[in-house]
């Protein structure tokens, strides 16, 4: 089943918990604290697979989570980091954040890779936290959550010739006719609903070519899901413009679609293409061939092919100018071989704010005073001190007594929700 749109939500590994331990070796009486750290949270991370042309697969799984980190233990020992989670997406896939729609990555070539979650720092045992005023800390750090997001993965397909044309063009029989592909085909229009894509091998050379379902007056705007169906078209570097034969008016059909290309935007109305009249084997349509032929000429065309998908008439002509065309255009623009996580990342981890909600609550938020709640151990009285400690350090306690805070409210930072007491 095709798909080319789906939503998932992925979330790093947490990370793992630091340790309290202390020495207890026979000959060493009074030794130091030997908790180790916790180890790092897997990363999620989408793979893009050039054999891989759906998002069924997300239908029936949209969570994914990569492994926690270990946590430390005692004699220094760091726990394990956290197994990555890879997850396969076709190539041609782009990863917006489903929250604000703010692209995330495109990945566009075969084996490209994308870290689209990262896990969460591993917390510091307290062998880390030991000093010259501080010689037997007895609190750690708990390992920091992973990065959870909401994603819409929105697939357009790679192929290097589009099939474009009015519904019941012979669009799906022409790709049937070049190709393994295998498409529904019927005398009626709407008969593909999906892009379909084909192998097409033409004195020795391959190229793919997809069957755009087809498009109709209003596509731009989402009639008959064209919007959706034009995004595949994006893709292509050549298009081949399939006008039926039979037609009332088919310069008015190759109007139709070429204004619905225009009207979509991304260049698409300047895709260089290929212009066939179908159907040539109909007594109509070969009767009408030259007046056709005219009427496109008369409309800018600078060539037009005549062919019968059905029965495999100027096929291999059409195919062998399409290589040409396809030969003649401009190497494509290089792929990086590292697109950058486009996410906007914090300028400044200390900045904060508070704000109160609709019960009265203070409610701070900023970075590094939400991941310092996170790997708080709020059992440990000795790790609540050290918390309000970088509190009053980072200025959040002033801040909190300047908004007008009392005795007894209640303050919450990230997950935790705390009673405010000088």
């Amino acid at each position: 089943m095709f798909l080319d749109e789906a939503e998932i939500l992925v979330r790093g590994g947490n990370g793992g918990n630091g340790a309290v331990a202390f020495r207890r070796e026979k000959y060493v009486p009074r030794g130091g604290p030997s908790g180790g750290g916790g180890g790092r949270g897997g990363n999620v991370v989408l793979v893009a697979d050039g054999g891989t042309n759906t998002l069924h697969a997300f239908r029936f799984t949209q969570r994914y989570q990569a492994g926690r980190g270990g946590h430390g233990g005692g004699s220094d020992k760091r726990g394990a980091d956290g197994e990555d989670l890879r997850v396969v997406v076709p190539a041609g896939t782009i990863v917006r954040d489903a929250d604000t729609g703010e692209v995330v990555a495109d990945l566009v070539a075969d084996g490209q890779e994308e870290v689209v979650a990262r896990g969460g720092r591993g917390g510091r045992g307290n062998a880390a936290f030991k000093g010259p005023t501080r010689q037997a800390p007895r609190f750690a750090e708990k390992g920091e959550p992973g990065q959870e997001l909401r994603l819409k993965l929105e697939l357009k397909l790679l192929a290097d010739v589009g099939i474009i044309g009015l519904p019941n063009a012979g669009k799906s029989t022409l790709l049937a006719r070049i190709s393994r592909a295998r498409p529904k085909i019927a005398d009626y229009p709407f008969t593909t609903l999906n892009p379909i894509l084909g192998v097409a091998e033409i004195d020795e050379r391959t190229l793919v070519f997809a069957d755009i379902p087809g498009l109709i007056e209003g596509a731009s705007a989402g009639a008959g899901l064209g919007d959706r169906f034009l995004r595949h078209v994006e893709r292509t570097r050549l298009l081949l413009h399939l006008v039926d034969g039979t037609a009332a008016d088919p310069a008015a059909d190759l109007r139709v679609v070429n204004a619905e290309l225009a009207a979509f935007g991304q260049s698409l109305e300047d895709r260089p293409q290929v212009v066939a009249v179908t159907k040539v084997d109909l007594p109509e349509a070969r009767e009408r061939l030259a007046e056709t032929r005219r009427a496109l000429l008369a409309l800018g065309v600078s060539e037009v092919h005549a062919v019968s998908p059905a029965t495999g008439e100027g096929v291999v002509p059409l195919l062998r100018r399409v290589v040409q065309r396809y030969d003649e255009l401009p190497p494509p623009e290089p792929v990086p071989a590292d697109l950058p996580i486009l996410r906007p990342v914090e300028l400044d981890e200390d900045a904060f704010t508070i704000q109160r909600d609709h019960t009265g609550c203070f409610v701070v938020r900023g970075v590094r005073v939400e991941r310092a709640a996170a790997m708080t151990d709020w059992a440990n009285d000795a790790a609540v001190a050290r918390f309000q400690r970088i509190m009053d350090a980072a200025g959040v306690a002033d801040a909190l007594r300047g908004r007008g805070v009392r005795e007894g409210d209640t303050v919450r930072i990230g997950q935790a929700e705390l009673e405010w007491t000088d």
